[in-house]
């Protein structure tokens, strides 16, 4: 069985060797949002606070939808 280094090493061998931009991009994005995933977030005790409040306010029907946001956000924008 190959060890980490050899498939390391073998990857970055077959890196080397593309020539395809659009190809490389994506697998720059891939390798960068496969690494960013396993990260373990920390909330602060303010955005744990700000989720229990929407929970509060999912659970009591205080909610607006899209499209009300959107002609609220206008009316406002118009406003000014």
């Amino acid at each position: 069985m190959a060890t980490v280094e050899n498939i390391r090493n073998g990857l970055i061998d077959k890196i080397l060797s593309i020539k395809n931009k659009d190809f490389l991009v994506a697998l720059d994005k891939l390798i960068s949002s496969s690494s960013s995933e396993s990260e373990i977030i920390e909330l602060t005790k303010e955005q744990k606070i700000m989720l229990e409040i929407s929970e509060q306010d999912i659970k009591s029907g205080k909610l607006i939808s899209q499209e009300g946001m959107d002609k609220r956000n206008l009316e406002w924008l118009n406003a000014m």
